[in-house]
């Protein structure tokens, strides 16, 4: 249930259609890099994504990294994702979390938490990886950001899944907390495994996640006024 059960509103359920817009640019982003060839594609991938080692260049003049919009990579990073399965996962996720964790936010709040902590989170990301060329890419942080969130404003939550039990595929109902502190743990070991498991990924999953607690908690004054008018 969301720490808001006991705030009585008159709002009726809105289409949440800022995680409806996330998929569908990110789907659409990632159409059209698929569509190009693979050369233009890695270049593409390292023009938008967040190059950390060219992010914190100390031998780029101020103004020549103003006029690139270097720091815009962080965001730009969040719409182009490698491949199917990195954007399917994210995406996935975003639908599981996202719908419920806008409806008590708000589009816009949502839509902020998604793009600041996305950014910052790629921020982290770069910051741990300060000399790699490699690109940042994908939704990842941002995601977690929202993760992170939804535990905050559900922590008593419970979703359904659908697992293989013997022969048959049973549907049960598993606490929310139970699998997103599974998937924190999982983050946390990928972290200090090695590069093996994409070591440029894992810090931003983990920033972005804290990053969507916190948010959530302070905005929760916000969220009961928005609910009481």
């Amino acid at each position: 249930m969301p720490l808001l059960t006991h705030v009585e509103s008159r709002r009726r359920p809105t289409s949440p259609w800022a995680t409806i817009s996330i998929i569908v640019l990110s789907v659409l982003a990632f159409m059209w890099l698929a569509a190009a060839p693979l050369d233009e594609r890695l270049a593409l991938l390292n023009r938008w994504g967040t190059v950390p080692a060219r992010l914190f260049d100390p031998d780029a003049p101020l103004i020549r990294q103003l006029l690139e919009l270097r720091a815009a990579r962080l965001f730009t990073a969040l719409l182009v994702h490698a491949d199917w399965l990195h954007l399917t996962g994210n995406l996935l996720f975003l639908m599981i979390f996202g719908v419920a964790a806008e409806r008590v936010l708000g589009s816009r709040r949502f839509l902020l938490l998604y793009l600041l902590g996305g950014a910052a989170a790629n921020l982290v990301g770069a910051l741990t990886l300060s000399s790699v060329n490699a690109p940042i890419v994908g939704s990842s942080g941002a995601v977690s950001a929202i993760v992170g969130a939804y535990l905050a404003l559900f922590p008593r939550s419970r979703l359904g899944l659908v697992l293989p039990l013997g022969l048959f595929l049973e549907f049960v109902k598993v606490p929310a907390p139970l699998l997103i502190g599974f998937w924190v743990l999982l983050q946390l070991l990928f972290t200090y495994v090695g590069p093996s498991f994409g070591a440029v990924v894992w810090w931003t999953h983990i920033g972005g996640f804290l990053l969507g607690v916190l948010f959530a908690l302070v905005s929760r004054p916000a969220i009961a006024r928005r609910w009481r008018n």
